[in-house]
């Protein structure tokens, strides 16, 4: 089909997210401007220039929040310092992103760039898109046109579908194509000009899942059986609902304990159940764990064997690195991992080296560490296959440690890709 002459420039800037993981943010400009997400990056090591994205130079027409995870969200605020632009996202995105932004404003101690008021002006101005729906941002024969589609990598994430002037730009955000105890996989959205895809693992193929499954199984009945405590750091949203539907389908015959936000957050979840695979399901693993309400329960769950899910997942924080102090030493007992950790957290350095910083000392961590991928994430072969069927006049790869060699393969299999760089403007 023959599309329309585009008389007008459209451009595409990237103000954070391009060939580093956080602080996600891509800019649509043409006959309207269209932000996509405005992240942080957690792990910034406190330099603000690098923490946040690069600031809009001129106003815009509506900004799209892909996911609540906040290297999407967690800078949304700074947008509402003098503007009043809808913010569009899905229901789930819109209760999840309050409460980590809460989170991250509690942890700052209010030192924040952002007025005091915007957090507010940013909730007043949430403007629910459903998946699938077509949304019109603008008016008359100048619209552009938005549709969200699941992303299949936490309640609520959004795959998003600009169309503007005849020419379709699909930016996946984080994306999962393979099937998950809580989601459908994403579906490729076909017939795209330009395609903005994350590059996570796009060095790398996920192993079977049932596979790592079934080995992660018999891991936590070893050290169970042992007399050991098993410590599972997860993300509040998405992956410890999903590592309690799992712990629940393995039958374990000891108590399952769940800390942190993931209360909090699997309370919103729950209010949605059309935006994970089976609400029911969710809600009876969810009903089977023993919620931590404070210190007396944490002691009770390492009195005994016991399996606990606490946040943070990479140990930058949050109950997990209470219990990882407490269980030091004992060698019956294991942590495992089952999620990304960016390189410089405590996460990672755990892995790497066994030690962990707590208030800027490091520490020895002498306990058994395991690792088994349950990714949220696209591996190679899923982002191929999203690729294949979108089949994109142009790629531009962002959100990864490899974007530029993964734009580089790209190129020897034929498509016109580029890795682009924080601050760069791209011609679409």
């Amino acid at each position: 089909m023959m599309r329309p002459l585009n008389r007008d420039k459209m451009e595409l800037t990237f103000l954070g997210g391009a060939r580093e993981v956080g602080r996600s943010a891509v800019l649509f400009s043409g006959k309207k401007r269209v932000l996509i997400d405005y992240g942080v990056k957690l792990h910034g090591e406190g330099n603000k220039e690098t923490e946040y994205p690069l600031k809009l130079k001129k106003p815009i027409n509506a900004y799209v929040m892909s996911h609540a995870h906040l290297d999407h969200s967690g800078a949304a605020c700074a947008l509402y310092d003098n503007a009043s632009v809808p913010c569009l996202a899905t229901y789930p995105t819109q209760a999840l992103s309050q409460m980590l932004i809460t989170d991250l404003i509690k942890i700052a101690k209010g030192k924040v760039p952002f007025a005091h008021g915007s957090y507010k002006k940013l909730m007043q101005n949430f403007f629910p898109a459903i998946y699938g729906r077509e949304f019109e941002i603008g008016g008359g024969h100048h619209d552009v046109k938005l549709t969200l589609h699941d992303a299949g990598h936490i309640p609520g994430a959004a795959i998003s579908e600009i169309v503007s002037e005849g020419k379709k730009i699909v930016y996946t955000a984080d994306f999962k194509m393979g099937e998950t105890l809580l989601h459908e996989g994403a579906k490729p959205v076909e017939d795209v000009d330009v395609l903005v895809t994350e590059s996570t693992y796009s060095n790398r193929e996920h192993p079977d899942r049932a596979e790592s499954e079934r080995d992660m199984r018999e891991e936590i009945i070893t050290t169970l059986e042992a007399g050991g405590n098993v410590l599972l750091p997860a993300f509040a949203v998405g992956r410890s609902q999903e590592l309690a539907m799992l712990v629940y389908g393995f039958g374990l015959d000891v108590p399952v304990y769940l800390d942190g936000m993931a209360k909090g957050a699997s309370e919103i979840i729950l209010q949605y159940p059309k935006y994970v695979r089976d609400a029911n399901a969710l809600s009876e693993a969810l009903a089977a764990v023993e919620w931590i309400e404070g210190p007396a329960q944490r002691r009770k769950a390492l009195s005994e064997p016991s399996v606990i899910i606490s946040t943070a997942g990479m140990l930058s924080g949050g109950p997990a690195i209470n219990y990882l102090l407490r269980m030091n030493g004992d060698k019956k007992s294991k942590v495992i991992f089952t999620g990304y950790c960016v390189e410089g957290t405590n996460g990672w350095h755990l892995m790497k080296s066994h030690k962990i910083n707590v208030e800027r000392e490091w520490v020895q961590i002498e306990l058994p560490v395991k690792y088994y991928d349950l990714s949220a994430h696209a591996g190679h072969g899923d982002l191929m296959r999203f690729i294949n069927a979108a089949a994109p006049e142009k790629i531009l790869c962002v959100h990864g440690d490899h974007c530029d060699e993964f734009a580089e393969d790209l190129k020897t299999k034929g498509y016109d890709a580029h890795a682009p760089k924080a601050g760069e403007t791209v011609q679409i």
